[in-house]
């Protein structure tokens, strides 16, 4: 079953030849005759198609000067139930097939994060420039779709490009000099020179590419910041003395990987919890940026984003206190969800449902890490400020 929306033009009742154009391509590819009226049940319910399948107009908006009916469409099937079988079945298929893959896809990007973030170092920020890389491409792609291009004016191709390697070096500038203000204030300088070089420069090109600097290059790099630059050992953590000194012993444990993982799994809690909250009691739409986001999912998501964080404070003796590891799966959630939602809104604007194909079963790079972009600022400020006023 599909449904569709088209204007018909009615005149006294009679079906005049109009365009499919706006119907699914499944519904006019299968139509090769012109519609013809069957019958009019009802000013709200009028019936009419070919000899293989029908449509049935759910909703009608009249409009008397131009005799123009504006209707909600649904396709109904009239031949043999069997290919109507068929389909279901082909799709069911499809579905679990993708569900599978996902499946798989998910925990062997799991594993690898997971044995990234242990390895810390050049291993880590490597992989993280390279995630950047791949993201900020994605996000010039978006930007210069046709959905979003239509309101304005994108970057050049070439900027867009050089502005996916700027974002790539900014992780590895970060893990070098510690800090990376310096390096995006330049490297915003330059690409904002660039702009307004080039022949008839638009503020849109200049606004979208700073974003673009910001998003996907500043803000990973707060998680190089966390994992690599608090360096502290964490004493009280019991997994540090029994992990093999050939991984490194307990100077293995600092507060930055504690932290880290921490504030990974809670992410990941966080979406989980959401999707299975969200399909088994959502009823209740978050926003219409993301309407398949429920309110329900939601709270489901924050339950166990901290659910999470308590207990790995526990098993990892970090924080010390309940409440700071409540406010810390707190905070890690809200990251997720305002990230999600940014994400989720640039993907409607561009009219696309991925940010890209990357991962088969998950989309692009932005759709799996659309979480973490502002979560790394946040646990970070988390743990270089409030926890040392409450004397963590």
């Amino acid at each position: 079953m599909a449904c569709s929306s088209t204007y018909i033009d009615f005149d006294r009742c009679n079906l005049i030849p109009f365009s499919l154009s706006t119907l699914s391509p499944s519904l006019s590819s299968s139509l090769s005759k012109t519609l013809t009226l069957n019958r009019l049940s009802s000013p709200n319910s009028l019936i009419f198609g070919d000899s293989t399948r029908s449509f049935r107009i759910l909703r009608t908006t009249y409009s008397n000067h131009r005799r123009t009916i504006i209707c909600l469409a649904q396709s109904e099937s009239i031949g043999d139930s069997t290919n109507n079988e068929e389909g279901l079945e082909s799709e069911a298929q499809h579905k679990a097939s993708q569900l599978k893959k996902r499946v798989v896809f998910g925990l062997g990007i799991g594993v690898c994060v997971g044995g990234v973030v242990l390895a810390g170092g050049w291993v880590f920020t490597v992989a993280l420039a390279a995630a950047v890389f791949a993201g900020a491409r994605e996000y010039f792609e978006l930007v210069r779709s046709r959905g979003i291009a239509a309101g304005m004016t994108p970057p050049p191709r070439f900027v867009s490009r050089v502005c996916s390697v700027i974002c790539a070096l900014m992780p590895l500038v970060t893990l070098y000099m510690g800090q990376i203000d310096v390096s995006v204030t330049s490297a915003a300088f330059i690409v904002a020179m660039t702009l307004l070089l080039q022949r008839g420069p638009r503020f849109a090109q200049l606004s979208s590419a700073m974003f673009g600097l910001f998003y996907c290059g500043y803000l990973p790099c707060f998680w190089v910041k966390l994992r690599c630059g608090l360096v502290a050992p964490a004493l009280n953590t019991k997994v540090g003395a029994v992990w093999p000194v050939l991984l490194g012993g307990q100077a293995q444990w600092t507060v930055g990987l504690v932290a880290t993982l921490i504030s990974f799994s809670s992410i990941i809690a966080a979406d989980t919890y959401a999707f299975v909250g969200g399909k088994a009691f959502g009823k209740t739409p978050l926003t219409n940026i993301s309407p398949k986001k429920t309110w329900e999912g939601a709270l489901a998501g924050l339950g166990g984003c901290i659910a999470t964080s308590v207990i790995l404070s526990k098993v990892l003796s970090w924080p010390k206190s309940v409440l700071s590891a409540v406010a810390f799966g707190f905070l890690n959630y809200f990251g997720s969800l305002f990230g999600d939602l940014l994400e989720s809104m640039i993907k409607r604007d561009a009219g696309v449902k991925d940010s890209g194909s990357l991962i088969p079963g998950h989309g692009g790079i932005l759709d799996r890490v659309d979480s973490y972009m502002f979560t790394g600022a946040l646990a970070y400020s988390f743990v270089k400020i409030l926890l040392p006023l409450n004397g963590v």
